[in-house]
């Protein structure tokens, strides 16, 4: 299948008109103001493989304030200008209720159809929330050219931030990590690492648990939740309940729940006395809470918590990979069966949960996994990925002959 850099129009490729903070687009062709990065940038996609895709809303034209004729006019010099492939329009406005208008990915699945395009191995450059949260819903891999407008900013936060569309290119064009599609997520409960991890742009997302929380010396469950909220705003986040009760886990989860729209609560698929809680799970879900079901191993586990989330809201199922790999069983074949089993819900995403290895971001990746999650100690491994193996080897050496000097070994 083909890979594809999905485009938005006004603010990306060609300038928006800004008033009051806001993106407008130009009235007409003699508006149309090509941005200077645009040619050269698009050109390099081009060159790297990329279909170049414009998916675009122009509502203004169901509102009636504009013409489709000036519209496909400016599409039409975009097209003559640029190394563009096709462009692709929703002229409705909110109220009319398409499947095409950002944020829905319409338009992405459209394009994706029309050409045989792999959306995973995709990209979305946007400017504005609708793009972000398009590319995140057909699951593309997402980068935000931030223009600092007065609007609020995409709910799950994008892969990437950048200032410019060449700068998105270039990002792009860069090796390894930029080119994965699964999304790295930081598991733990220090805050000073979660500080530090909020500025990296690798980082998707956060999980914790009570065992992570109590290694870590945390004794107010709210307040270190609310500091970690504080540090992460973009991004989303989940806490889990503590509680065996299902009575009691049900205000624990509401209470979470409340603490912010990014929150995901985690609700284990069993109690201590392996009671089931998909009836609690499906409650939740449905009542427009967002949940992470946690500790899935088996795959009826799996099968069962996707029945009980079906048409409810945004969701997580969490599969401990790492556990199942303990008993030495091989979790590629669940994962990439979880992940089959997931893809007619696009508002439920699978975790890869408690991986062991470095090894397993890229085994993730490869089944199509939508999330893994990572501690500290895997995530600091990161700067080690393609690194050259005879220099690798070399380090090693050196760190076995240092040892053996300092010890004053002798024979």
């Amino acid at each position: 299948m083909r890979r594809a850099v999905f485009l938005d129009r006004d603010g990306v490729i060609n300038r928006a008109l800004v008033r009051d903070g806001r993106p407008y687009p130009p009235a007409a062709l003699d508006e149309l103001e090509i941005l200077p990065d645009a040619p050269a940038a698009l050109a390099d996609l081009k060159r790297l493989g990329y279909l170049l895709v414009v998916v675009t809303n122009q509502p203004d034209v169901g509102r009636g304030v504009q013409t489709r004729e000036a519209v496909e006019a400016m599409h039409a010099e975009l097209k003559r200008a640029l190394p563009l492939d096709d462009v692709l329009v929703c002229y409705h406005t909110d109220s009319d209720r398409c499947d095409c208008r950002k944020p829905l990915p319409g338009l992405i699945f459209r394009a994706a159809e029309r050409y045989g395009i792999d959306v995973r191995a995709s990209y979305l450059i946007g400017d504005r929330w609708r793009d972000i949260e398009a590319g995140e819903s057909a699951g593309c891999m997402t980068i935000l050219i931030d223009r600092g407008y007065a609007e609020r900013g995409p709910s799950a936060g994008p892969m990437h931030r950048v200032s410019s569309l060449r700068a998105a290119a270039d990002w792009i064009g860069e090796p390894a990590l930029n080119r994965l599609r699964v999304k790295l997520f930081a598991d733990g409960a220090d805050l000073n690492a979660i500080r530090s991890l909020a500025a990296n742009p690798l980082i998707r997302g956060f999980t914790t648990n009570p065992t992570l929380m109590r290694k870590a010396g945390v004794t107010d469950y709210e307040a270190f939740a609310r500091d970690a909220l504080a540090a992460i705003a973009d991004r989303p986040v989940s806490f889990e309940v503590f509680a065996d009760e299902f009575v009691e886990m049900e205000r624990q989860a509401r209470k979470i729940a409340a603490w912010g729209d990014q929150v995901y609560v985690k609700i284990p698929i069993t109690n201590s006395r392996a009671e089931s809680s998909l009836d609690l799970v499906h409650r939740l879900s449905h009542s427009g809470v967002k949940v992470n079901v946690t500790a899935l191993m088996a795959p009826d586990q799996i099968l069962d918590a996707a029945a009980a989330l079906a048409g409810g809201a945004s969701a997580f199922l969490s599969v401990f990979a790492g556990r199942v790999s303990d008993t030495g069983r091989d979790p590629l074949p669940l994962m990439a069966a979880a992940v089959e089993l997931l893809r007619p819900h696009p508002q439920m995403q699978l975790i890869w949960a408690s991986p062991r290895e470095l090894l397993n971001v890229f085994h993730a990746d490869s089944v199509g996994c939508h999330v893994i999650t990572a501690t500290s100690d895997l995530l600091n491994k990161l700067s080690l990925v393609a690194k050259d193996l005879h220099g690798y080897s070399l380090e090693t050496v050196r760190m076995f002959h240092d040892d053996a000097s300092k010890a004053n070994y002798l024979l």
